[in-house]
Parts: C-alpha cells; structure tokens; sequence
C-alpha cells in the first residue's frame, strides 16, 4: 500500500480512537500490523499532536482562561485551582515517560502488550460505568495526582488515555463530562512534551504533515460527539469497556494461534 494513503488511513484512526476511551495507541500498532506500515514513534507522535490541537480549539477558552489565572498566581479561582490539578496530574507521566523512554519505546511492537492493555482497558471502563452516587465538583491535589498516575500507565499500547483518566475521574466523584474535560485538558502537557522529546529539531515528512491535519479534523469531531452524545450518560461506557474486552480477547486468540 502506498505510504501517504497508509499514514491517512491511521491518521483517522488516531483522530477517532485517541479521545474515545479505546486506546489509539494500541489500535494505531494494530492498524499498522494490518496495513504494513511502520511509521515508528515519530509518525505516532505527530499524529497525536494533530488531535492535540483539537483539544486547543474545542477547550480554547478554558485553556485562556486557566493559563491567565496561573500566570497571575490566582489559585483561588476555579480556573486557577483546576491550573495547579493539571501540573500536579501531570508529574507522574513526565517522570514515567522520561526516565523509561527508551524501555517504553521498545514494547510499543507488542500485539500481546496491547491485548492486556484493552484488557485492563475494558475492565478499568465496565468499573467506572457503575453509578456508586458519590459526587464531587472538583478533584483534591491527591486525587489528581492518582489521575495522573492513570495517564502514566496509558503509556502501554492497549491501555487507553482517555479511558483510564476518564474513569479514575469518575471513581473518584467527577461527573462524567466534569471528569473528561479535566482528561483531555492534561493531554496538552504529555503529548507536548513527547513531541519535544521524540521530534526535537526534525523536519517532519510531507505524509506527517498531512496525517496530522487528518487527525486534527477528526479528533475535533470525535470530541463534539463525545460531549454531546456519549457523556450524556456513564452507562454509554460500557458498550467501550465490551468492545475493547472484545478486541483483547480476539488478540489473545489470535497470537494463541499464529504462534502455534
């Protein structure tokens, strides 16, 4: 398959699978098994740059506003509490991601890592799916910081992002779209400082460019849908956590085969 319609192919499968709670990671290493196309870190990277930008436009407000309450040290306001929940939830990947690049790098081929990640993936969504009636408006610095454990351990192909932020918000007393604002907000953090550390001062190539605009467009629509339709009610997470449960057990079997 030629390359530049490989990398559009994925690139819609990034845009729709990075702010669903299903893993993009994990569906972009089995997409890339399935079409033949390696695009490595870097290609994975930009792609997840390009619904970055999407998270910019669809929460550009709150994003104005929270960086101008930080910047002007007003921790008492809402949009400057919710500033320092995000630096705070956003500890444990940076120090997970930076000290382990290298190891992290090198699981990221593994069709058996990424079928336990859906695994834990749709058992982690099935959980948060149940209504345990307790309710908060905001999360403590400590409860951040265990969502921001969550976000570290996505760094596995399989287990999902949005999914594992998402759920351990609500777990933790979050409305459901309450807790997934706060999980796409935390992305901006990560994935800026993964595109600093893998792309640096490359140029990207001509495919990469475009795929990120793809995933762009489509992330932006993927996240409308998600506020509009499917947070409309936590019991919507249940019909992810069977797909991705699904999706692991179908892995499983497959690699049980092919390796027979």
């Amino acid at each position: 398959m030629n390359d530049l319609l490989a990398a559009l192919i994925l690139a819609v499968v990034q845009g729709i699978t990075e702010w669903l709670p299903i893993s993009s990671s994990g569906h972009l290493l089995l997409f890339e098994h399935l079409l033949g196309y390696s695009g490595g870190l870097l290609f994975e990277v930009a792609l997840h740059f390009g619904t970055l930008m999407a998270v910019f436009v669809y929460f550009g407000k709150d994003i104005v506003d929270i960086l101008r309450d930080v910047l002007r040290f007003r921790f008492d306001t809402q949009e400057g509490k919710t500033g320092v929940l995000l630096i705070v939830a956003s500890i444990p990947a940076a120090l997970i991601g930076y000290t382990f690049f290298n190891f992290f790098e090198g699981i990221f081929s593994s069709l058996l890592v990424a079928a336990l990640g859906f695994a834990v993936t749709g058992a982690f969504l099935l959980i948060a799916s149940l209504d345990f009636k307790k309710r908060k408006k905001m999360l403590s610095p400590f409860d951040a910081l265990l969502v921001g454990v969550a976000q570290a351990a996505s760094i596995l192909p399989g287990i999902s992002r949005s999914g594992s932020t998402l759920a351990t918000g609500m777990l933790l007393g979050l409305e459901q779209k309450a807790a997934a604002r706060f999980s796409f907000l935390m992305a901006i953090p990560i994935i800026f400082g993964a595109n600093i550390l893998v792309i640096g001062n490359q140029q990207l190539p001509s495919e990469l460019i475009w795929a990120t605009l793809v995933s762009f467009l489509v992330g932006l629509l993927v996240i409308h849908w998600m506020f509009k339709v499917i947070l409309n009610s936590r019991k919507n997470l249940r019909w992810f956590a069977f797909y991705a449960l699904s999706l692991a057990a179908g892995l499983l079997l497959y690699l049980s085969f092919s390796s027979a």
